[in-house]
């Protein structure tokens, strides 16, 4: 694999393709005002809105064209668009060379996944999407003993999340309290749109299945799904049976009718050959329980378990400059999400018949290319 570029000496210079509600409440206010980071330039419909994120968060450059944008001097991107652009927008700043954020989902099918997967490697450019839980203290414990192999091969997975996004999903445009809008809503045809990336598989899934192949290193070779959404547009349920490429089974299953205020669910109980692993950020656990009777049990300060993305959108910076060489949360795992998720759909919408996950663009299936966590 290419080594990776970096630059030193200077602040990493910043564009951004995307200018929404999660990008002005999250990644620009994380961004704005660090030492080692210029704004440069942001992109986004509207010229009355873009005008107040430019000088809201100090840009030196706004435009209503990504290709405009992508012409500037700059040295990484962040990709906040509408799902369903994502891949074109992440696409066009690999091709310029320039180091990438993109937000969830990544794209909406395995070939496009695979091809920015490849497209980021050969170009030697660092590359990121932003799963806040990765870089949670106790799941990279859990992280660091099936990276061990202290839970042994894995035979069984279950993988559950539910969301307080009801009113996110079934039209009414309502976020959760704790993400109120600073400057911006959600657009509602991003979150509801079917076949737009819209719904609960695309908007929330995605954190939970990834979560799941990046702890594992699993990747999904057959899948049979339901889904429903009762009142709404688009999936509000999600159930999934699951066959893993090592012969392992599993599940995964997701709700998004929590009331609002309540903790985001995650469970996680992961079976193998030498015992089991156990992780829920609603309850703010990670344990392991082995076969010859040991266990042990990760530390978690209160309030760890509840969904944060400051160090993503730090982290592609650190990244970039050489500050840091750990990235939790890359292209890969989120494309073997991509896949699982497509399959999903396809399968839901053939009532259930399983749906086969065929080889990426190259004819080959992909390994996963972990890096261990540091112990």
């Amino acid at each position: 694999m290419m080594e990776k570029k970096t630059i030193s000496g200077r602040p990493v210079r910043v564009g951004a393709i995307g200018a929404g509600w999660w990008a002005t409440t999250n990644h620009f206010p994380l961004l704005a005002g660090r030492p080692d980071v210029e704004l440069v330039s942001v992109c986004r419909p509207g010229a009355e809105l873009l005008e107040t994120v430019r000088d809201r968060f100090g840009f030196q450059h706004a435009t209503e064209d990504y290709r405009e944008l992508l012409e500037q001097d700059l040295d990484a991107v962040l990709i906040a668009s509408p799902h369903n652009l994502h891949y074109e927008h992440a696409k066009a700043a690999l091709e310029k060379g320039l180091h990438t954020l993109c937000e969830k989902p990544f794209t909406l099918d395995a070939r496009t996944a695979w091809e920015l997967v490849e497209l980021a490697e050969a170009r030697g450019l660092h590359a990121i999407v932003p799963y806040g839980w990765h870089y949670k203290p106790f799941i990279l414990q859990a992280k660091q003993w099936l990276d061990r192999g202290l839970v042994g091969e894995i035979e069984y997975a279950m993988c559950h999340m539910a969301s307080p996004t009801k009113g996110f999903f079934s039209g009414e445009g309502a976020v959760p309290s704790q993400w109120d809008p600073q400057v911006v809503g959600p657009d509602p045809r991003t979150w509801q749109t079917p076949g737009a990336g819209g719904g609960y598989a695309h908007g929330q899934l995605t954190h939970s299945s990834a979560l799941m192949l990046w702890l594992t290193g699993l990747r999904a070779s057959r899948v049979s799904a339901l889904m429903s959404g009762p009142g709404a547009p688009v999936d509000l349920y999600d159930a999934a049976q699951v066959v893993f490429d090592n012969g392992a089974l599993g599940v995964v299953s997701g709700a998004g009718t929590l009331p609002d205020d309540d903790k985001f669910q995650i469970d996680l109980r992961i079976f193998g050959s030498e015992g089991v692993l156990l992780l829920d950020v609603e309850r703010e656990r990670a344990v392991l329980r082995r076969h010859d009777g040991r266990s042990e049990e990760a530390e978690v300060v209160p309030g760890e378990g509840d969904y944060s993305c400051e160090i993503p959108p730090v982290r592609l910076i650190e990244l970039v400059s050489g500050a840091s060489r750990e990235n939790h949360s890359p292209l890969e795992v989120a494309a073997r999400s991509v896949e699982l998720l497509e399959a999903m759909h396809t399968s839901a919408a053939h009532d259930g018949q399983p749906k086969h996950i065929s080889a990426d663009r190259t004819g080959q299936r992909k390994q996963p290319a972990e890096q261990p966590v540091p112990s």
